[in-house]
């Protein structure tokens, strides 16, 4: 393991007057470079697969599976190169949190540990009479895969590598945490079936990726626990994934119980919010956070992030 997240500390985010300020412009920054980047180059993949295939599909929905898949890794590897080049210049520095040599490995535990977690809320529903899980025809899988990569490259280096860490840097490791936890609970209330109890649960769980960033100060562990959270949710479960059934195509079908309340079923919302997944959620965001503090992942780094809160 490395040790733990690297703030930043030259250039834009130099010790001195302003840095809380400067941290959260640069932040600002990168988020507009990450998501401007990953829509060009996903728009330009799929305008070079259908100028290649003779089509005149032009938009991401329009196109074939595969094609769509293509444009959602060509756009999280250049979002990511670009944060890369940023970072750099920006910076100075080589950024860790993207190094390449354990990516496989890491993506992989990750995407274990987020398997893991959404088996295991599933099973507590099965058990409690809350919801049934039933086999089913297996069908697509490209659509999965492309909700996949989607949701977790894009939403952990946002949430993560920028928001949380230049947010740690302005005002230090608490209000980072608890800032970019709850602002991606917020984002998912607008998603179909969203409330504010979805919201909380959603909440609970993000401990756990803030954990797996804090050990090993990369994002790819991260990436992969929301990877394997969603995949084997959507695809292999068949559930309902906050809101959206986009995963649809696997084994199994799971489906809420009628006539329950959508706290303890889900609802149109999906597993994730239901008290099941508060408890398994709050307990392994617990277990990993606490990890993490013992590992003097928050003390070290908030020493560094002290010198440059607001004064």
């Amino acid at each position: 393991m490395a040790d733990g997240v690297e703030l930043g500390e030259a250039r834009i985010l130099a010790p001195g007057k302003w840095r809380w300020l400067r941290a959260v412009a640069w932040m600002a920054v990168l988020v507009v470079l990450a998501i401007a980047t990953f829509n060009v180059a996903a728009d330009a993949t799929l305008r070079i697969a259908a100028w290649m295939h003779g089509s005149t599909f032009t938009t991401r929905a329009a196109a074939p599976d595969g094609a769509r898949l293509a444009a959602i890794i060509v756009g999280s590897v250049a979002m990511l190169f670009t944060y890369a080049i940023a970072v750099r210049l920006g910076e100075r520095r080589a950024p860790s949190e993207l190094r390449l040599a354990p990516f496989l490995a890491e993506v992989g535990a990750g995407f274990a540990i987020g398997g893991l977690l959404i088996a295991a809320i599933i099973g507590l529903l099965v058990v409690g009479g809350w919801a049934t899980v039933e086999p089913s025809t297996i069908g697509r899988i490209m659509p999965a895969l492309k909700e996949m990569v989607q949701s977790a490259a894009i939403e952990e280096t946002l949430f993560r590598i920028i928001l949380l860490r230049l947010l740690w840097r302005a005002f230090g490791v608490w209000p980072a945490l608890a800032t970019s936890a709850i602002l991606f609970g917020a984002m998912h209330l607008s998603n179909p079936g969203g409330t504010p109890f979805g919201a909380a649960c959603l909440i609970a769980g993000e401990g756990v990726s803030i954990g797996l960033y804090m050990l090993s100060g990369r994002l790819w562990l991260s990436i992969g626990m929301h990877a394997g959270w969603n995949f084997t949710q959507g695809w292999i479960f068949g559930s309902v994934v906050s809101g959206y059934a986009l995963f649809a195509g696997g084994p199994l079908v799971t489906r809420p119980v009628a006539g329950l309340a959508d706290v303890l079923s889900g609802g149109a919302f999906g597993p994730e919010s239901t008290l099941a997944s508060l408890l398994i959620s709050l307990t392994a965001s617990a277990a990993t956070l606490w990890i993490a503090w013992s590992k003097g992942r928050f003390t070290r780094s908030a020493e560094i992030a002290a010198a440059g809160a607001p004064s």
